[in-house]
């Protein structure tokens, strides 16, 4: 197919670095014309990966992401500026990528990536590479590109490391390569791993893991260099380290089909016995405005505190076993966080160190309160 692609004037001056690698040469650009990459999130990992994928070349690139900008993005999603705060990723991201290169063609997804659309999505493209920063998600990614023998070229980061693989390659043999199940078959517990929300990420390491990724994805397209295929490179930022680490396909690895995601990772599951009570936050203005007594606890870090708070004793998750004494027995108690997640956790922690049948979770925390009651409280 690359035989009947045609380069430009405009395009032959653009590409020369590339034309003028032997290895590379007009051949491996033309492919790269010629190709058509999807990227899963154009935050942390997708920006910079999008930025180098355009100016790279690639022909056509399709961008899913239903999330819009926020002022938090911006210490990593070099995608977005401040003028961007509040505006759809995916539509951002494409007019900011039409400036860097007009000869490349972008199809937006302003939609979750789902089950119900995930393979009609992804199977008009060559490569899809995951961007996402979720277990149901990547999840979904993966099963998705073996059902339609996509080459999924992943990636992902944790405060200082990063790590980076190409699942589902097609080999010379026809066969195809270890994928993200062979890897982990089960997704770890909820909320053994915290998100990047949570537990941060160097705002550089995105950047850095992110041009990993793009540079697989070309090497994918142009059979140029050999591609992390059966391999998982782990890097360290805090350290410098690096380790590449063997992946190998596992027989007992069966995907015939797409499933609840988020079922299967454990999210939104509650068992009966520990369900959590909650309260909305439209429930927590009232409560204010008809003078109701209650305690108001918040779980988050003392840096989160100082960003946005509503007004409520702070005790960190962390230290609320040795702060049972500060914590109400005989009135509501409201504990919150940024998203209702750790909050519900820290509920979770005090009724088993203690007598507490009185404790009330944010729904959806300060995300919620600033999104539905006072819009000028940071949502960072």
């Amino acid at each position: 197919m690359s035989d009947s692609i045609k380069l430009s004037p405009e395009e032959l001056a653009r590409y020369s670095r590339h034309i003028a690698i032997p290895e590379f040469n007009l051949a491996a650009q033309k492919k790269l014309k010629a190709a058509k990459v999807l990227v899963v999130g154009s935050g942390g990992l997708g920006s910079p990966m999008l930025l180098y994928l355009t100016a790279a070349g690639v022909g056509h690139i399709g961008i899913v992401d239903f999330d819009v900008v926020d002022d938090s993005n911006l210490q990593r999603q070099v995608l977005f500026t401040v003028d961007d705060i509040g505006k759809s990723k995916a539509k951002t991201a494409k007019i900011r990528l039409e400036k860097l290169n007009p000869h490349v063609k972008f199809t937006v997804y302003n939609n979750a990536f789902t089950k119900d659309n995930a393979l009609e999505i992804i199977k008009d493209y060559d490569v899809v590479a995951d961007g996402t920063d979720n277990f149901p998600t990547r999840y979904l990614v993966n099963d998705a590109c073996v059902l339609a023998g996509k080459v999924n070229v992943y990636a992902s980061i944790f405060r200082f490391e990063g790590q980076v693989s190409v699942f589902n390659f097609l080999n010379e043999d026809g066969t195809r390569g270890a994928n993200y199940r062979d890897l982990f078959p089960e997704p770890p517990p909820p909320g053994m791993v915290p998100s990047c929300a949570e537990g941060g990420v160097l705002g550089v390491l995105p950047g850095i893991i992110g041009s990993m990724q793009a540079s697989e994805v070309i090497k994918v397209i142009t059979g140029v260099g050999e591609p992390l295929n059966g391999r998982l490179f782990l890097f360290d930022a805090a350290s410098f380290t690096t380790r590449v680490l063997k992946v190998r396909k596992n027989s007992k690895t069966q995907i015939t089909k797409l499933i609840n995601y988020e079922e299967f990772c454990g999210i939104g599951i509650e068992i009966e016995e520990d369900k959590i009570k909650e309260v909305t936050v439209h429930d927590l203005k009232k409560w204010k405005e008809d003078g109701v007594d209650f305690q108001l606890i918040d779980v988050r870090q003392p840096y989160e505190y100082e960003i946005a708070n509503l007004g409520g004793e702070l005790i960190p998750q962390t230290e609320l076993a040795q702060s049972l004494d500060k914590i109400s027995t005989n009135k509501k108690v409201i504990v919150h966080c940024r998203s209702g997640k750790r909050s519900a956790d820290a509920i979770r922690d005090l009724q088993n160190l203690g007598d507490f049948d009185n404790l009330y979770n944010l729904k959806g925390g300060i995300l919620e309160y600033s999104k539905e009651i006072d819009s000028s409280i940071p949502t960072y």
